[in-house]
């Protein structure tokens, strides 16, 4: 009887003691809270890829704290695990802000983005030539070797519309005010405050956030 008895004792005690380390991390501190270190949406929003991690950057051309960001969220999307999708959104609450938009999206319709995107921000920032209106949009991209009549089809086209008008409602429902801005998963967002100083900080907290959806999938 006692040599059944060992191994039985011995498995109840094995999941005592796994039970007591599950408790003991479920009962760790958060390293960032909600609502100090990020904010949740009141309605989650609709992502790209419902199989993987959405982490969209809310940026403007004319934002100089997004220039600066720059360096760090491109490094960040190089790296970005298997499971993660990035996508930038512009933001836009003004006439030039719409028009910065419909240039992001049209560098994309017209295959130039990963030649432009970076010079864009020189553009404006640097060269104080603001690109807000057609004229101004259509005289950069002839410049980048994108003749007058494909400029013309993708500004004004079905897909750099719909993109401009999705970006907006997105940017809404995420309660962005400000960029960049980071959300994560369409459920959190994330912007540079007391408690997340840095641009490198938000970063930290988009990777924490990650890998919490990540556990919960």
């Amino acid at each position: 009887m006692k040599v059944l008895l060992k191994p039985v004792l011995q498995a109840f005690a094995l999941v005592a003691i796994l039970a007591a380390m599950s408790v003991s991390v479920l009962a760790q501190p958060a390293r960032y809270i909600e609502g100090t270190h990020y904010v949740e949406l009141d309605s989650p929003v609709r992502t790209v890829d419902s199989n993987k991690i959405e982490v969209v950057e809310i940026f403007w051309y004319g934002c100089t704290h997004c220039y600066s960001f720059e360096p760090l969220i491109e490094n960040w999307e190089a790296n970005a695990p298997e499971d993660v999708v990035f996508v930038r959104s512009p933001g836009m609450w003004n006439a030039m802000m719409q028009t910065h938009a419909q240039l992001y999206y049209a560098s994309v319709e017209l295959g130039v983005f990963e030649e432009t995107h970076s010079e864009i921000f020189d553009e404006i920032l640097l060269r104080a030539n603001y690109l807000q209106t057609e004229a101004a949009a259509k005289d950069y991209f002839m410049g980048k070797g994108v003749s007058g009549d494909e400029f013309d089809a993708a500004w004004n086209s079905f897909t750099v519309t719909s993109a401009v008008n999705r970006a907006n409602t997105n940017m809404r429902d995420y309660g962005v005010r400000s960029t960049p801005n980071l959300i994560v998963n369409g459920k959190y967002r994330i912007v540079t405050n007391q408690a997340v100083p840095t641009q490198t900080d938000m970063l930290e907290v988009v990777d924490y956030l990650v890998e919490m959806e990540r556990s919960s999938m």
